[in-house]
């Protein structure tokens, strides 16, 4: 197996920043957790809640959606360091089956990391289940930082 390189930032590093910056987001009733991050990529974890149950029994769309937003934005912010205003610009998602009714996991690869823009896949799954039942594609874009 290759050695994937450090990312800038460790998820100890974001876990803090992310709790200063987004506590309404980032949190433990929200769900979201970082399990791990890379130089050009990351694996998060959705905890599952029953509250993001449609009908039908079928974890929300708009939770998966959530999920690889949120996967996007760690690998980013863990390849180019704390720039919280990197913001989202596209993103697309293809549903493939109906998760089952326990964690969600993301896991990013950045697929080209730009001064301005990073373009990522994100792939979807049940905990427990390797075949995906969401992929993703994300472009954020990176601002310019002023140096004082």
């Amino acid at each position: 197996m290759q050695k994937r390189a450090a990312a800038k930032l460790t998820v100890a590093e974001l876990e803090r920043l992310l709790q200063a910056e987004f506590p309404e987001l980032f949190n433990a009733e929200y769900g979201f957790v970082i399990e791990d991050v890379w130089l050009g990529g990351c694996r998060v974890r959705k905890r599952f809640d029953a509250q993001s149950l449609r009908p039908g029994g079928t974890i929300s769309g708009a939770t998966m959606m959530a999920l690889a937003d949120f996967a996007m934005y760690v690998a980013v912010l863990a390849a180019i360091g704390w720039v919280p205003l990197a913001v989202t610009t596209n993103l697309n998602i293809n549903f493939l089956r109906k998760p089952a009714a326990r964690d969600l996991l993301a896991e990013t690869r950045l697929v080209k990391l730009g001064k301005r823009l990073a373009v990522g896949d994100i792939g979807i799954h049940s905990e427990g289940d390797d075949d995906l039942v969401a992929h993703a594609t994300s472009t954020y874009s990176i601002p310019v930082l002023e140096v004082k």
